[in-house]
Order: C-alpha cells, then sequence, then structure tokens
C-alpha cells in the first residue's frame, strides 16, 4: 500500500482528536505515517494505526511561526513520495499546507469532509458556497495536500507498527523571519474545543445577550458554546466563539441552534452538522429551512426544559 502522511497535532503534547480521525482516514487510502513536530505520546498513534512515525525536535518548529514545519514537511513529501499528505483543517494546518502544497508543485484541496481511493485516484468531498452545494474533487498533478475537517470521521483504534523515525530538515534563513516572541495560554472552560467537538450548541440574538441556558444545555451535553455574529457584534460573547463565514466552521454530531435566525453568514459555518436542531421564536426564521428538527418556542422557556430532562435521563 502507497505510504500517506498525516500531520499530527499534539498541544502539550497530547494527540487531538481530529488527528487520531487523520490517521483512520489515511488507512483508507494507504499506509499511515504520522509526521510529529515537538514532544508527543507516540504510543497513541500506533494504536491507531500508525506504521511510521517520524519525529522533528529542532527548537525552530515551537520558536517561529509555519515556516519551519512547512519546509520540513515539504522536503518529507519530496523524500517519501507519499500519495497523500492529509492535514486538520486549523488555521495553521491549513498555512502549512498549502506552504507545502506549494513548494512539492502539488495539488492542494482545502475542508474536505470525506476522502475515498479508487485505484490511484484520490476523491474528496467538499461543501462549498455556504454549504449549498457539494463536489468531489481531484487532484492532477502530484500528491493530493488535503485538509480534512474535524468531526468528518469517527476516530477507531487498529493497530499499527508505530516504527519511530527521528528525522532532521534543512530549515531556511528565510524561514525563521517570524519568530514567536511571547505565548499565553488559552484559559480552560472545562467544555471541548469548539472545531473539535461532537455536540455544539450556539446562541445568537435571541439569548439577549444572556447566555446562561445556552451553556447550561451545553453543559448538561458536555459540548462546546459557540455563538452567532450578531451576539459576537453586540458584545454579549467573545469572538473565538463565532461560529460562521467570518468565524470558525464546525461540523459536529449534533449541532443546536437557539435564538439565531439562519442567515447564510452562519450556515456556511455548521451547514455541514450532522444532525442540526434549532429553537426560534419566529416559525419563518430561514433556520427552520436547513434543520432536522425545530422547536417554536422562546429558548429560555425551552432549554431549561430541555436540561432537566438531559440530567433526568443522565442519572
Amino acid at each position: 500500500m502507497s505510504e500517506v502522511l498525516v500531520l499530527i497535532d499534539a498541544p502539550d503534547g497530547k494527540v487531538t482528536k481530529p488527528s487520531l480521525e487523520l490517521l483512520t482516514i489515511a488507512r483508507s487510502i494507504g499506509e499511515p505515517s504520522a509526521v510529529v513536530f515537538g514532544d508527543c505520546d507516540t504510543t497513541v498513534l500506533g494504536e491507531y494505526g500508525a506504521e511510521k512515525i517520524y519525529t522533528y525536535d529542532d527548537a525552530a518548529y515551537a520558536e517561529y511561526l509555519v515556516a519551519p514545519k512547512a519546509e520540513a514537511l515539504a522536503q518529507l513529501v519530496a523524500d517519501k513520495s507519499p500519495a497523500a499528505v492529509l492535514v486538520g483543517a486549523s488555521t495553521e494546518g491549513k498555512e502549512i499546507s498549502a506552504r507545502v502544497a506549494l513548494k512539492t508543485s502539488s495539488g492542494w484541496i482545502s475542508d474536505a469532509v470525506d476522502v475515498s481511493v479508487d485505484g490511484d485516484t484520490i476523491t474528496t468531498t467538499q461543501s462549498v458556497f455556504a454549504g449549498n452545494f457539494t463536489v468531489q474533487s481531484q487532484v492532477t498533478q502530484g500528491a493530493p495536500v488535503i485538509t480534512v475537517k474535524p468531526n468528518s470521521i469517527t476516530p477507531e483504534a487498529a493497530s499499527g507498527a508505530g516504527a519511530v523515525e527521528a528525522m532532521t530538515a534543512e530549515i531556511s534563513a528565510a524561514a525563521k523571519t517570524a519568530k514567536i516572541t511571547a505565548s499565553k495560554p488559552k484559559e480552560s472552560s472545562g467544555r471541548p474545543e469548539l472545531t473539535e467537538a461532537a455536540i455544539v450548541v450556539s446562541g445568537g440574538r435571541g439569548t439577549g445577550g444572556d447566555f446562561t441556558e445556552v451553556e447550561g444545555f451545553a453543559d448538561s451535553l458536555g459540548a462546546a458554546v459557540g455563538a452567532s455574529r450578531a451576539a459576537v457584534d453586540s458584545g454579549w460573547y467573545p469572538h473565538s466563539f463565532q461560529v460562521g463565514q467570518t468565524g470558525k466552521t464546525v461540523s459536529p454530531q449534533l449541532y443546536v441552534a437557539n435564538g439565531i435566525s439562519g442567515a447564510i453568514q452562519h450556515r456556511a459555518g455548521m451547514q455541514t452538522s450532522k444532525t442540526i436542531v434549532a429553537v426560534n421564536k419566529d416559525d419563518e426564521a430561514p433556520i427552520f429551512e436547513l434543520v432536522d428538527f425545530g422547536v417554536v418556542g422562546d429558548l429560555k422557556t425551552v432549554l431549561p426544559q430541555a436540561t432537566d430532562e438531559v440530567k433526568k435521563r443522565k442519572g
């Protein structure tokens, strides 16, 4: 089987769920090889099918922005000639992958929700134009460099050799022009990361600025909290929680929109969710055209009842 390179995201040494999803996808199209920059628990990578694990421990990868990682990965692609390169569709992942595609003269595909192979041809599925169309894409030159949205697949464990191989790369001076001078750890809310969560509960203008009911329902489900642009622009919730075309794109198993009208800007960020539920007082809100289940009612009445019922069934 052809080798498939998977760029692993492991902040603080812990492999993220989207990285395990990538390894699962890689197994369906070839032989997964994990690529790790910095410290990481490599054992789990073998448990999810990685046959080889290429590790890079040069301090430059932590001291500078994405350019050194892109150069190292591009050199690995040139050396290994993989069938494909899979990267998580995070902000950093997209920049690294785009640079790698340019350096290796390869085709680049962003925000795939599915990857399949037929013979030697790899095909991706994407949701485009604010989720109004689903398209299939193929790369015609080089090894496909593909970013995949989180929650596109359920990660499945599978035994792999997990052979670790320490790697080195020639990093140019130009790649070291943007240095990280300071960083601040993100404050933990105790909830899942928005783009990685299997369940997202969002609030919009209908909250009136009070996200108490939204947060309470999210916590009962173990979900992440999101917000519409209207809520963020009003200063009700931080911008880092915005879901939409100018915010974050999510694709959870369950998305619950509360007090959100369903403008195209918001739909662009959540339309690929597997199941969508909406709570809104306006029975003509555009969001109801999109949902699998809709509740016409005041979220401040509906959500506390739903929260109580979830807690009751849990315990």
